[in-house]
């Protein structure tokens, strides 16, 4: 076995790969650019090497500085990763060239399955289904129109060596193919260096269900059945489960046959996936495959119980795969939430900043209960603007579905994150979703029950009840924690969502009871100290709810099943006097076009002088590899623009002033 490897690539799969080999008793190389310098990664490596620049197209794709790396520490062999370059052909052909070990398939496979276009082909006669479209590239706007127009709207335009969302538009008429050519084509020379694009038939509805294979260097190749990756936003996956609710078992056993059919006809010898899109009749066809280890692979090792990384090493090692087909179970079910630095309330733009809190839920292993967070970053991380902006990978197993999914919620209701934006309120509001409960989603599941994004999940009256309750026991606290005073009662009104409850509480040696809004509410316990950013209600024995709770000023911050509450508690002959209180009037911004989020400026449409439109095109903002379209709100002439391309912004920085027509 290996004696030192070396791991390509940062974050949280970095972490990862360093877990399993530290268990097989590998030393390991970690790489860091100038942002990395003090990473999770670097900290948790035997040794660590610096390799230029903070972007990675100064450091962690380079492939000279990977070798020059190894050789300088004596690693045999190199564990790409996810990204960066570990579906390079070129990069697998250098390491051989050195006498390095590539922990990852064959060049061969890496090139074939790569290109988007020619693994069609190769599917195609391998005998696995494929997606109605166009075989070849795309020339230019003219050329995806007339390509657009014989397949038949609406139509898929993707980046042939594209990956994780990247370089991927959907068009439903030729306007949106023109545009949609231009960003692909854009997006995809920027995040993988080769812009080539083709256009393939978008299915409506569709699930993204994909086939977890594992091959050896002797011509083994087997499947660990399944995972739905459904739940996107911008074609990023950003929940997964395994296995899929959809999915019968003879359907199950014939797309694992049809992607072991396409590993086999490649030579496949690692870990990959094969992607496919399933219909509403469970009709599957091929969309692409990917020659590495996925992101989501922690929910197929839960039900399997197979380390991947692990099975990675050995066979890059040359060792024949210890499991057959028959070996591979289905053991309960898994979930994985993607938790981004990301603001869900303004159309998932990312966000950047220090993690000046992050602490996550207790990780668990029972034979009823798994809680793991792989994660590449701690308290006091900084999350930038170079790397994708993915912090942690929350996953829980359980013995079925539901449990699962509550234990999912669970978790997400104590993980704590503060310093950046992120979506785990979002996540929260997924996981208590009725559609996604039963099961009833498609990749369109987000767009169709948020056609105009996400503003916070809405309480329901239970939930809220349990809000003012949580808000009434922490004023209840605050007021007697100088006394110490037990046996006495508070009485306030509550402020929330525009209403006005009287709220009344009671403390004794049996637990607390409220009464709120004339409905009686009792808990065995409540565990909350002051500046405490958790606050749990015991409800009854078996029975308990989290919340994330800060105050502001006379206020509670309460966050709950995905929901941000404020609740103001007023002694109810203050409350009386609210009415007559002015509010603060937000000032006008309309006449601004603002930076929406931490991104460099990349092209400009406008000048100054020009007439807009409504919807017309402003500018484009590269944040973290992906481009953002800015538009116009209304109808107006350009007054000032004071920001030229290459312009760094932040959030919120002018771009360009309006005046009125």
């Amino acid at each position: 076995m290996f004696k030192k490897i070396l791991i390509a690539n940062r974050g949280e799969i970095a972490c990862r790969i360093i877990k399993s080999a530290k268990k097989m008793g590998i030393q390991t190389v970690a790489v860091y650019s100038d942002a990395d310098a003090k990473a999770l990664h670097v900290e948790m490596a035997d040794e660590a090497v610096h390799i230029g620049n903070s972007p990675a197209s100064e450091s962690y794709l380079l492939s000279k500085k990977i070798i020059a790396a190894c050789k300088k520490t004596g690693a045999q062999d190199v564990h790409p990763g996810y990204g960066f370059l570990s579906e390079n052909a070129a990069f697998c052909q250098e390491l051989k060239k050195n006498n390095i070990i590539f922990i990852g398939p064959n060049a061969k496979a890496i090139s074939s399955m790569g290109d988007k276009i020619i693994s069609k082909e190769i599917a195609q006669k391998a005998g696995v289904s494929i997606v109605p479209g166009f075989m070849g590239l795309v020339d230019d706007a003219k050329h995806a129109v007339q390509i657009s127009n014989e397949i038949g709207y609406p139509v898929m335009i993707k980046a042939s060596a594209g990956g994780g969302g990247k370089g991927m538009r959907v068009a439903n008429n030729d306007e949106e193919a023109k545009e949609g050519v231009e960003r692909s084509k854009s997006e995809a020379k920027s995040s993988f260096g080769d812009d080539r694009i083709f256009i393939e038939k978008f299915i409506t509805k569709p699930r993204h269900i994909e086939i977890q294979v594992l091959g050896d260097k002797h011509g083994n190749v087997i499947y660990l059945n399944e995972r739905e990756c459904s739940i996107q936003r911008r074609n990023q996956k950003i929940i997964e489960e395994a296995p899929s609710p959809f999915l019968d078992e003879a359907t199950r056993k014939a797309m694992g046959e049809q992607a072991v059919m396409l590993a086999k006809s490649v030579d496949y010898d690692s870990a990959g996936t094969v992607e496919f899109i399933v219909d509403q009749k469970r009709n599957f066809y091929f969309l692409e495959m990917n020659t590495r280890l996925q992101v989501e692979h922690p929910i197929t090792e839960m039900i399997t119980g197979v380390d991947l990384v692990e099975q990675m090493l050995l066979v890059g090692f040359g060792e024949k795969l210890a499991i057959s087909q028959d070996d591979v179970n289905l053991d309960g079910w898994a979930i994985e939430s993607r938790i981004y630095a990301e603001d869900p309330t303004r159309n998932f733009l990312p966000s950047i900043g220090r993690l000046r809190r992050y602490n996550p839920p207790e990780e668990f292993n029972s034979k009823d209960l798994i809680v793991r967070n792989d994660t590449g970053v701690f308290e006091g991380s900084e999350i930038s603007t170079f790397y994708d902006p993915m912090i942690a990978k929350l996953c829980t197993w359980a013995p079925n579905r539901a449990d699962a999914i509550e234990a999912m919620s669970g978790a997400l209701s104590e993980f704590e994150i503060e310093g950046v934006k992120h979506n785990i309120s979002f996540l929260q509001t997924i996981m208590g979703h009725s559609r996604f409960i039963s099961g009833d989603i498609s990749t369109a599941f987000i767009e169709e029950e948020f056609p105009d994004g996400f503003k916070g999940a809405k309480l329901d009256e239970k939930q809220e009840i349990d809000v003012i309750a949580c808000a009434a026991m922490m004023q209840f606290l605050l007021e007697n924690r100088n006394k110490e005073i037990y046996g006495q009662q508070g009485e306030w009104v509550a402020f929330i969502d525009g209403k006005e409850i009287l709220t009344k509480v009671e403390f004794d040696e049996s637990g607390w009871s409220l009464n709120i809004g004339g409905q009686q509410y009792h808990a065995l316990g409540f565990v909350w100290h002051f500046g405490a950013s958790l606050a749990r209600i015991i409800c009854s024995e078996n029975d308990r709810i989290v919340l994330k709770v800060a105050q502001n000023s006379a206020d509670f911050i309460i966050d709950y099943c995905g929901a941000s509450s404020k609740i103001k508690l007023l002694l109810p002959h203050i409350a009386k006097l609210m009415h007559i209180m002015p509010e603060k009037i937000a000032p006008d911004m309309s006449k601004y076009l603002l930076c929406p989020m931490p991104g460099q400026i990349v092209r400009i449409d406008v000048e100054i002088g020009d007439i807009v439109e409504d919807g017309q095109a402003l500018a484009i903002v590269e944040a973290m590899k992906m481009e953002n379209v800015l538009y116009a709100s209304k109808g107006s002439r350009v007054k000032g623009i004071n920001v030229g391309v290459g312009s760094v912004l932040g959030v919120d920085e002018v771009i360009m002033e309006f005046e009125e027509l």
